[in-house]
């Protein structure tokens, strides 16, 4: 529910609309702010503003619609059945409660049911429009003559809720969750009552405890205690449950046919688990870092109200069971608003594996680190120096995106060398933050308050509810999380605990406590465990249920958690955003972009959504109807930690062109975001659309700087390959053209050795984000010097890798991949210092085809292909001469046979006209190639350079300087 700058007046006016229709807003009176210290840090727990607020004394009392049987500490917000602990719109019951695979509704006389099965589908295909599983009565389930003047919660789990009715003479608890197709009920003071008020009832089974009857086409099956039976009066089904007061309901899946006994068959093989009431949900997870593997356990805890069986029945959304391990769904499913979920029956739990692709404090400069590009970058980098946030706002949402502003520049600047922006924009992150977490006495802004009741820490100035209605905390502190990880990495004492990190980890415990134990706030307040992802609504009020638009900023928080709890090494902080990661990645993927093309109702026109909710999706936001914002709203912060959006290429590729559809042409606003969504999808496309248009508005949380090297850095890496994984989080892998690039970054002060799951290994200097394969790079230091980009040692994939790695300059022999140009046209060891004159082009385009080249070989070689592709590094100095422009070409002859089976041209280098050398890599990218690598058996190996373009020679360090590396072992 959060965004951008064009929602501020939409915020205004809602805000003042409300006001009216309440009377007016309560005035707050502010008082001096009692500090409470957390190391250097501190927040007030004097009220200093706006509270949440709902029906009768929310403000103080949150639990005065909870029994004093619900469980005790702070009370869960932003879930999917909220509304029935937080009354704001319906003071007396809830709005609907959308559990999957039924929708539910309490009352006054009882529980509604509805199994919807058929989308409303509303607007157009180019414009807004949603489609929605709308709440639509089939049977009210309660006590006769039940009459409770309010519906209360008497407990809660991790995906259940047990609504409480009581009207003085009757009373009624009913368990209903996530994923359960039984609702189970606990009665006294009168007979159980279901009302079909769907319309008229047909009953095709009745013998003995057990109902079964359709309402609507929706089949359901209600199961007495044994001796109990059922009448039927019209519309009204009836039992005295033989005096035992226990029942359960439950809705039947589609069914393949509609006779009698395929439905008794269902109804029997539900029937033996009708009575073991799931009175327990509970979640565990764990990440195994060896394999990158996150393992997650979905248990349910019964409790037998007659007979032995402990075991429920389940259905499960597809993000799960594309993801099931140790069991299989049966072909039986249920329609809903996030696609099929398919059933399991006779389980206690079910368990889930998902490979986690890893994070990065940002994309590699293996572009932007030297020559032209690097200049371009410099140069951005120096026009947001003196003002890194450029922040559009006070309150804790714009704050925050200000921060994630500078955090990016710290980030790139670092990588480059850019000591003085760097500085600059960790200043501002370090005095902004030690600001917010800091409450002075007297202070009112620019702080946070705990409010006890509530069990939550809220940033005032606050924005976009969530300090009235704890709207959006993760969007806000997620930003605020991610900047305190990247100011750790460079100022580890100030991330300590006993400094700021404590006041940090309170951001964090406030929006996803990953502690249990932890009394003071809700466990995973925002993280909707069994959906997988996050609802931004606190209260959840809404006909359609919760809702969410922007998911790239709940995986800004996620991200936020893995880089903190690395920085700090906090692993419960860590395995916790690796956790909340890696699911609602599947999730994003499943139900806002549909990249399975299985889940939304094939007339609804639209290959994403801008919003989810609890009924449906909407390609619509809360502050704009434009396309560019419909779609960019799901893909903003843009972050090493977003690469998730990069997963299903082609799906990038189907979103912009949907995009530029309904839009009616190219994007005009949110350029930059959009064009870096692309570019994990298509980076070329990107980066000629960022060329093209160099007069772009910047989004409010980007940079110019940022933007340019994040699609520069892209189009040469490629995109992300998700069939490799590390073991290490911040790690990943790219591919372009079938060359792999393995990335990794070591924030620690130590040396670090990852190991890809195909072998590779790479080592990564401390302080360093290094790369190997297609393009070896090191550079950035988490100590503030400048590393320029030596090669990292790369170890290609073995059966069994060495206990050492091999050194970086190695003795020469015809079995070792990496060779220095020579003088006289060798390629061998290293030597000593020489140069060599490239000829001029002589004013005439040579781009692909060598003229004149100074030419170096190897022969007689013996080496294993290892995969990937050739890189070299060549020192290029064309003095203070214009327009020139040296290109490089690669030929393998396998087996010394005078045929070339292997020939890699390279796209020019242009260099610059200041002396000194520049570094021409493989990163330019490849012009054109023929043929493919394999073993050397006597092989040959020849490298020309010459100049593709310009009117003067250049000149190529040789010797001990330019090198290429054949992708050999």
């Amino acid at each position: 529910m959060t965004p951008p700058a064009t929602r501020r007046t939409w915020a205004v006016a809602a805000t003042s609309a409300l006001a009216l229709a309440l009377g007016g807003l309560a005035v707050v009176t502010t008082t001096p702010a009692q500090a409470a210290t957390v190391g250097a840090g501190s927040y007030t727990t004097d009220r200093v503003g706006p509270l949440p607020t709902g029906c009768g004394d929310m403000t103080t009392n949150p639990r005065q619609f909870a029994t004093a049987d619900a469980p005790p500490g702070p009370v869960p917000t932003n879930d999917w059945w909220s509304s029935l602990l937080w009354k704001r719109t319906n003071c007396s019951y809830s709005e609907p409660l959308h559990a999957h695979p039924v929708s539910y509704q309490p009352f006054g006389d009882g529980l509604g049911l509805s199994a919807t099965s058929t989308p409303t589908i509303s607007g157009t295909a180019t414009g807004v429009g949603e489609f929605k599983y709308t709440y639509t009565e089939d049977i009210r389930v309660g006590i006769a003559a039940l009459g409770a003047p309010v519906v209360k919660v008497d407990g809660w789990t991790d995906w259940t809720v047990t609504p409480y009715w009581n009207d003085g003479a009757r009373t009624m608890r009913a368990t209903i969750g996530h994923g359960l197709p039984f609702a189970y009920f606990r009665t006294s003071g009168g007979d159980a009552l279901i009302n079909a008020t769907g319309g008229s009832p047909t009953v095709w089974s009745n013998s003995g405890a057990t109902i079964g009857f359709t309402v609507r086409g929706h089949d359901y099956v209600a199961y007495a205690p044994t001796g109990a039976t059922w009448s039927v009066n019209g519309g009204r089904i009836t039992s005295n449950l033989a005096g035992r007061g226990y029942f359960s309901v439950a809705l039947l899946p589609t069914t393949p046919g509609t006779d009698a006994a395929t439905r008794a068959g269902l109804a029997g093989t539900y029937g033996q688990y009708a009575h073991a009431h799931v009175t327990g949900t509970r979640v565990s997870y764990a990440y195994d870092q060896a394999t990158s593997t996150v393992n997650t356990t979905y248990a349910f805890t019964t409790t037998a109200r007659e007979g032995t069986a402990n075991r429920t029945v389940v259905s499960l959304y597809p993000h799960q069971w594309r993801s099931l391990t140790g069991a299989t769904p049966l072909t039986l499913t249920y329609p809903s608003a996030r696609g099929r979920m398919k059933v399991l029956t006779g389980v206690d739990a079910f368990r889930t594996s998902m490979k986690f692709h890893g994070v990065l404090p940002e994309v590699p400069a293996v572009a932007t680190g030297n020559g032209t590009d690097l200049t371009t970058l410099r140069n951005h980098l120096a026009a947001v120096r003196g003002n890194p946030m450029d922040q559009r706002g006070g309150d804790t949402y714009w704050t925050g995106k200000g921060l994630g502003r500078a955090a990016r520049i710290a980030e790139i600047a670092d990588q480059v060398g850019d000591a003085e922006t760097r500085t600059a924009a960790l200043n501002a992150i370090r005095s902004t933050l030690t600001d917010w977490l800091t409450a002075a006495p007297g202070e009112t802004e620019r702080l946070f308050h705990y409010d006890r009741n509530w069990g939550t820490l809220i940033g005032y100035p606050a924005s976009y509810g969530s300090d009235q209605e704890l709207n959006d905390h993760h969007f806000h502190y997620g930003y605020y999380i991610a900047a305190a990880a990247t100011l750790a990495k460079f100022d580890p004492t100030w991330a300590r605990q006993d400094q700021y990190g404590g006041m940090i980890d309170l951001l964090i415990r406030d929006a996803n406590n990953y502690d249990r134990a932890d009394n003071r706030f809700p466990y995973l307040r925002d993280f909707d465990i069994y959906a997988g992802h996050d609802w931004a609504a606190g209260h959840g009020s809404f006909h359609a249920g919760n809702n969410q638009e922007s998911s790239s900023e709940g995986m800004n928080f996620a991200n936020a958690l893995i880089q903190w709890g690395q920085a700090t090494g906090n692993t419960a902080v860590r395995d916790a955003g690796i956790f909340i990661y890696t699911t609602q990645a599947a999730a994003i993927h499943e139900y806002w972009f549909d990249v399975t093309d299985e889940n939304y109702p094939a007339a609804f026109g639209h290959s994403t959504v801008g919003m989810v909710w609890g009924d449906g999706g909407a390609y619509a936001t809360w502050f704009s109807a434009d396309p560019e914002m419909i779609q960019g709203i799901n893909m903003l912060p843009v972050t090493g930690g977003h690469l998730y959006l990069g997963y299903h290429p082609a799906s990038n590729r189907a979103n912009y062109q949907e995009l530029v559809r309904n839009n009616g042409g190219e994007p005009t606003v949110w350029q930059d975001i959009l064009w870096q969504f692309l570019a994990l999808g298509d980076p070329d496309a990107a980066l000629a659309k960022l060329r093209a248009n160099p007069g772009y508005t910047p989004e409010e949380g980007e940079s110019r700087a940022h933007t340019f090297h994040w699609i520069r850095n892209l189009a040469a890496l490629g995109t992300v390959h998700t069939g490799i994984t590390a073991n290490h989080p911040l790690a990943s892998v790219f591919q372009r053209n079938g060359a792999r690039t393995y990335v990794a970054s070591n924030i620690t002060a130590a040396p670090l050795t990852v190991t890809f799951s195909d072998g590779t290994r790479l080592d990564v200097p401390a302080g360093k984000t290094a790369t190997s394969g297609a393009y070896a790079w090191s550079g950035g230091t988490a100590t503030g010097g400048v590393t320029g980009t030596t090669p990292p040692t790369t170890t290609p994939p073995t059966t069994a890798p060495p206990t050492t790695a091999p050194p970086t300059t190695p003795p020469p022999s015809p079995g070792f991949p990496t060779r220095y140009l020579l003088p006289g046209g060798g390629l061998g060891a290293a030597g000593g210092p020489a140069t060599a004159t490239v000829a001029s082009a002589g004013g005439v385009n040579r781009d692909g085809t060598p003229t004149n080249p100074q030419v170096f070989t190897a022969t007689g070689l013996n080496l294993t292909y290892a995969g990937g592709q050739t890189t070299f590094d060549l020192f290029l100095d064309a003095g203070t001469a214009v327009g020139n422009g040296v290109q490089v070409r690669v030929s393998y002859d396998l087996t010394g046979n005078g045929s070339w089976e292997r020939v890699e041209t390279y796209r020019y280098f242009a260099t610059d006209p200041v002396p000194g050398y520049e570094r021409y890599t493989q990163q330019s990218g490849l012009h054109s190639a023929t043929g493919t690598l394999g073993n050397l058996s006597n092989g040959t190996v020849r490298v020309e350079v010459w100049s593709a373009i310009g009117n003067n020679p250049t000149t190529v360090g040789i010797g001990d300087r330019s090198l290429v590396k054949l992708p050999h072992s």
